[in-house]
């Protein structure tokens, strides 16, 4: 797409967010990609297509059973996932998320993302689908904490209060999706978006996926911002073959010419 065309779906597009009340953007790995982190495929992305050193794939070391049996193996990877995204903060795209809910209050974001980074910008109307790396839960009691990061902890690490097995509120390989972000979901597409963003994210998962279908069987502007061709690049409506911070940051632009 050349500099013409691109500055007409850019356009275009803006024109349609400044309409919209209800705007819902989805996003993954990509979008933190402008914070350091990899984009990554899952929560094991950092190892993708690699063996552990104990010769494990990364889905089975980053497993529910895993963490059941061998927790100090999935503790240690999942350290090193959390070390990554805490020495990261929030870039030009979260912070324009949350600026656009900021303005338009019937903004929601669904995230695959467990870095906590659209938190950190501002977003509150948030589904965290996969979970955040920084809330741990107690295996038995109902003892939980939000932390920053995990040093000083000691991994893997014992509840304080029932002195049982913690581990991170993340959606590890071969678990169930949190139901309460589910049905938060549900409510979201009840409400009809106006607007559909899928960003940075290659759209594998159904649930992912799904409300760029809706959106498009119902007549609702889908856009799509990625470099790459993804699972819905042939439906969206629009596309921006930009990295989700410049693509942002030129609609914003566009809806604030004056700032």
């Amino acid at each position: 797409m050349n500099a013409a065309a691109a500055s007409f779906v850019l356009d275009d597009v803006a024109e349609r967010l400044a309409a919209a009340k209800r705007p819902l953007f989805i996003t993954g790995a990509g979008i933190s990609a402008d914070s350091g982190l990899p984009t990554y495929r899952g929560i094991g992305g950092l190892y993708n297509d690699k063996t552990t050193d104990e010769g494990f794939p990364i889905e089975e070391a980053l497993s529910g059973h895993m963490l059941m049996t061998r927790p100090e193996i999935t503790w240690r990877y999942i350290g090193q996932i959390e070390r990554t995204c805490r020495e990261a903060g929030p870039n030009a795209a979260h912070r324009l998320i949350a600026a656009i809910e900021a303005e338009k209050p019937g903004t929601w974001v669904l995230t695959q993302n467990i870095d906590s980074l659209h938190g950190k910008a501002g977003s509150k109307n948030l589904i965290e689908i996969h979970g955040t790396l920084h809330r741990l839960l107690c295996t038995s009691c109902n003892w939980q904490r939000d932390v920053d990061g995990y040093a000083g902890l000691e991994l893997p690490p014992k509840c304080p209060e029932c002195g049982h097995a913690v581990r991170p509120d993340v959606v590890l390989f071969g678990e169930m999706l949190p139901q309460a972000a589910l049905r938060q979901l549900s409510r979201v597409m009840e409400d009809e978006p106006d607007i559909v963003f899928s960003v940075g994210t290659t759209s594998v998962f159904p649930y992912i996926a799904h409300p760029v279908w809706w959106a498009r069987q119902n007549g609702v502007a889908a856009i799509e911002i990625n470099p790459g061709e993804t699972g819905v690049s042939d439906i969206c409506t629009h596309r921006l073959k930009m990295g989700a911070a410049a693509a942002l940051g030129e609609l914003w632009s566009r809806l604030h010419p004056d700032a």
